[in-house]
């Protein structure tokens, strides 16, 4: 099965609320932020019927980050609190947090509040509609952006306009962490390794070459406004270019194999019983 091929496959919807829907959250030091960000989140999905666990990646943080989500478990016990071991990292803790993550879907979300639950209800919908990833886009029509630093804002145009170079795509948001993927696209592009914000590229990079119907909506996005970003861009656009280089000749020199590799995981999970809702 071709690129193309995949692509041109009808879509499969999967029946309303059956997906059970897990968020990771990496939190570095988020003691002023995690308590809204898991209320959020959590009465959103709530709302909506959706089956839910969110899995929190404390991330070796020196405040009470840890102490105010295991205060938060009595109210929300969706919650499973992990502790990714050092190094720390943003990619460490991604990739912490997809170890223990259970379910059909999976998002990642900063618990920094710069994403919105409601579009993470709109993904999950999205996701429902037969597609493999859906892409949050912050620089489509509809999308909505705040207090972005505009040094870092220049350095992201810059990098995802050289993916588009690159890897001759239509998707300009790619190091946007907030993606959403069905568990076979996990468990089809790893094992991964990025360690720090490069994880973001790795995954829907991986996703991309991989062939992986791929859906992208608009989002609203608002840098933090507490607390300090851990992304310096001179260190990390040397990860990113790494990173790209690396997937880019994976899809120069393997791109047949990775193919092959994809479609005979698909045609297992197609073969599968199909998942009755509880």
């Amino acid at each position: 099965m071709t690129k193309t091929h995949r692509a041109a496959v009808p879509l499969v919807p999967a029946p309303r609320n059956s997906l059970r829907y897990s968020l990771i959250l990496p939190a570095y030091n988020e003691s002023k932020n995690i308590d809204k960000a898991v209320t959020h989140f959590a009465e959103r999905l709530r709302s909506e019927g959706i089956p839910f666990e969110l899995v929190v990646v404390n991330d070796n943080s020196k405040d009470d980050t840890a102490d105010v989500v295991e205060a938060l478990r009595a109210a929300y016990p969706e919650i499973n609190l992990v502790h990714n071991t050092p190094p720390g990292g943003l990619g460490r803790a991604i990739r912490f947090g997809l170890k223990h993550a259970t379910g059909d879907a999976i998002a990642i979300v900063m618990a920094d509040l710069s994403d919105s639950p409601e579009d993470v209800v709109r993904c999950y919908r999205t996701l429902e509609e037969g597609h493999d990833c859906v892409f949050g886009s912050r620089f489509i029509k509809g999308s909505r952006v705040t207090h972005y630093p505009p040094l870092k804002l220049m350095a992201n145009r810059v990098i995802n306009l050289l993916i588009r170079v690159l890897f001759l795509t239509r998707h300009n948001d790619m190091t946007n962490a907030f993606k959403v993927y069905r568990r076979h696209v996990i468990d089809g592009i790893g094992p991964l390794h990025a360690c720090h914000f490069n994880i973001t590229i790795e995954l829907s990079l991986s996703a991309l070459v991989c062939g992986y119907r791929i859906a992208t909506i608009p989002i609203s996005w608002s840098g933090r406004t507490w607390g300090s970003s851990n992304l310096r861009i001179r260190t990390m656009g040397r990860r990113y270019l790494a990173t790209m280089l690396m997937i880019w000749c994976q899809r120069m020199l393997i791109h047949d194999d990775t193919l092959q590799e994809a479609e005979a995981n698909e045609d297992r999970r197609s073969a599968a019983p199909a998942r009755v809702p509880d």
